[in-house]
């Protein structure tokens, strides 16, 4: 019982992450320059790894120097890059949805990457939330950008292969620092790319000012936070498919906040992708089992030993 209620709530404080990242595409959209996508990552990336740092208090050390430049490189420089053009070309709703593809490309990648096999719940969650996508990117009442379509796919795609390295590579680490690490080497690889490609930082009006607090705080370092805790302790395929999450608050705030169309055929995307989300949420742990052992002596009961990380499941290797 007591791994089951902190498995729930593990599940409750990984889907702070993809309803912040919902949000986060309406805010980018509304309330951020649309021509300044490093400035706009970098000024993401840099002031919540540096607040995280100051929180954990931990410098990276051994292999965690280059991990933490190539996690940084893809989960927060190209990614952040990507997904901040992707929210100024498209849509709230189009942009979000397209990034819930994302349980059938980390499925893929953590089965030969961190040995989890998707469970027949996964897949028909997948399948069930996929569905629901289709619905919503298809269609919807406003034209679609090829470019923000690219875009988005593009930044599914890196942090699909990041979240996973993320996960293979964590185990032992604190999370907290880990993040910390990744989002100052991204913010920081993202500065001088940043300057010499669209010259000085963007003027800020109070509203910028306010969207750059919650972009960084909220949708980066808290959400962040959130995600590589699920990513460690649940298994890649529970943890995508909350990422549907993502998709269900871009389009009910692109709608309820910036006017966008919303037909009846996305509303029942809306409910598929819901039902999705609720074909992973965690299964019962089993009380231990096995054989008792007979002859001499007491008899014993014979307990297999857990996989290291709780709810992983799959060869460890």
């Amino acid at each position: 019982m007591e791994a089951n209620v902190r498995r729930v709530a593990l599940t409750a404080l990984t889907a702070l992450a993809p309803v912040a990242w919902g949000a986060n595409y309406f805010v980018t959209h509304e309330f951020l320059p649309a021509d300044r996508p490093l400035w706009g990552a970098a000024l993401r990336a840099l002031p919540a790894g540096l607040v995280l740092l100051a929180l954990s208090r931990r410098r990276p050390h051994g292999a965690w120097w280059w991990r933490s430049a190539v996690l940084g490189l893809l989960n927060m420089s190209v990614f952040f890059v990507l997904v901040y053009a992707a929210s100024q070309l498209l849509p709230t709703s189009v942009a979000s949805t397209v990034m819930a593809l994302s349980p059938l490309t980390m499925m893929l990648i953590a089965w030969p990457l961190v040995s989890e096999r998707p469970r027949a719940g996964h897949l028909a969650g997948a399948a069930v939330g996929l569905a629901g996508v289709c619905l919503m990117l298809l269609t919807g009442a406003e034209a679609v950008s090829v470019p923000g379509v690219l875009a988005s796919a593009a930044a599914l795609l890196v942090s699909s292969f990041g979240h996973i390295l993320a996960k293979r590579w964590s185990t032992g680490a604190d999370v907290l620092a880990s993040t910390a690490w990744q989002l100052t080497a991204g913010g920081l690889l993202l500065l001088p790319v940043a300057a010499a490609v669209e010259g000085a930082p963007p003027s800020a009006s109070t509203p910028t000012l306010l969207a750059f607090a919650y972009v960084s705080l909220v949708a980066t370092a808290l959400a962040f936070v959130a995600w590589f805790t699920g990513l460690r302790h649940l298994p890649a395929g529970t943890v995508g498919l909350i990422g549907l999450l993502n998709p269900v608050t871009g389009v009910v705030l692109g709608t309820a906040m910036a006017g966008e169309g919303l037909t009846g055929r996305q509303l029942a995307g809306l409910a598929l992708v819901l039902s999705g989300v609720a074909l992973s949420r965690p299964r019962r742990t089993p009380r231990p089992s096995g054989p008792v052992r007979s002859g001499p002596g007491p008899k014993r009961r014979v307990v297999r030993t857990p996989s290291a990380l709780p709810g992983v499941e799959g060869d460890r290797r």
